[in-house]
């Protein structure tokens, strides 16, 4: 029912995935109402709320721009936050790109458990999805519906024999995120690598923070789930539709959709009020939840 925020101070650093640049990145408690804020301390403090009016560019990687202040790779922390049940955050960076770390939300959420969350007064406020909507970019498709949990169903389709047709779906209830989301890694193929670097991709892309695959393997082994790539698309699109500023009650189903088509699918459900609505938990409505939905990672 009631909105939470990280109990203490949390830092970690590394390398950005894109940029190839060095940084640090802090998880400060904030008060209720804040939603989640990033603050470049390299800019005298300029902050970027994570809103989907703020969304820039988005192609290998959800960026963030606002005033002309860039801020890139969002996902996976956003994400993170969201699997772990924080409202309201405010992350520190001194780079304009979020450290890659191990390429999944795995140690987002160990710096979150390292935190604790500290519950707030304020209750917690959901947009809840009260008519479908649905996108579709040649063959990719997303499409949110009305439902009471919140529920995310992904599909790809590579055509590489460790990936081929993969298909996940998880309903975010006590712990599904920990155990089945967060520790899958971002993936790329070796073969496009020369051509990601000649875009000014992947600088700081390593064995150490992304499965790389080969023709006819992976250059890194092993997986840490047999489905790790779609698994990984889950993770991304969770990150991704935590720019509506509030967690979701829905069904979202994707097929190969991507960073573009998850941040669309915000926007537009942003601009028209007729698709969602934002309500609040009664006790009697969180009383009738089965007990595995009440604990922190809800």
């Amino acid at each position: 029912m009631f909105q939470s925020t990280i109990a203490r101070e949390s830092s970690a650093q590394g390398v950005g995935l894109h940029t190839g640049v060095h940084g640090q990145v802090r998880l400060v408690p904030a008060p209720a109402d804040t939603v989640i804020v990033f603050r470049r301390v390299d800019l005298d403090n300029f902050t970027i709320e994570a809103q989907g009016q703020n969304v820039a560019r988005v192609s290998y990687a959800t960026s963030l721009m606002k005033q002309g202040v860039l801020l890139s790779t969002t996902e996976h922390l956003l994400s993170a936050f969201i699997g772990m049940g924080v409202d309201n955050a405010i992350v520190e960076l001194d780079n304009l790109e979020v450290p890659i770390l191990d390429g999944s939300a795995q140690p987002f959420v160990e710096m979150i458990t390292e935190a604790g969350l500290r519950q707030q007064r304020r209750k917690r406020v959901y947009l809840k999805i009260l008519r479908p909507y649905e996108l579709h970019e040649g063959e990719k498709f997303i499409g949110v519906y009305p439902a009471e949990r919140y529920s995310v169903s992904y599909a790809i389709d590579f055509p590489h024999p460790l990936i081929g047709s993969e298909r996940f779906q998880v309903e975010l209830s006590n712990g599904s995120y920990v155990e089945h989301i967060a520790a899958a890694r971002t993936f790329g193929f070796l073969e496009q690598q020369s051509a990601m670097l000649n875009m000014g991709l992947i600088r700081g892309a390593s064995r150490d923070n992304c499965v790389v695959l080969t023709r006819d393997g992976i250059d890194n082994p092993p997986l840490r789930f047999p489905d790790e790539f779609v698994r990984h698309k889950v993770l991304d699109l969770i990150g991704d539709l935590a720019l509506f500023g509030k967690r979701i009650l829905g069904y979202v189903k994707a097929d190969r959709a991507g960073h573009a088509l998850h941040t669309a699918i915000v926007s537009r459900i942003l601009r028209d009020q007729s698709y969602a609505e934002e309500i609040t938990l009664s006790e009697a409505a969180v009383a009738d939840w089965p007990e595995e939905h009440l604990a922190v990672a809800d």
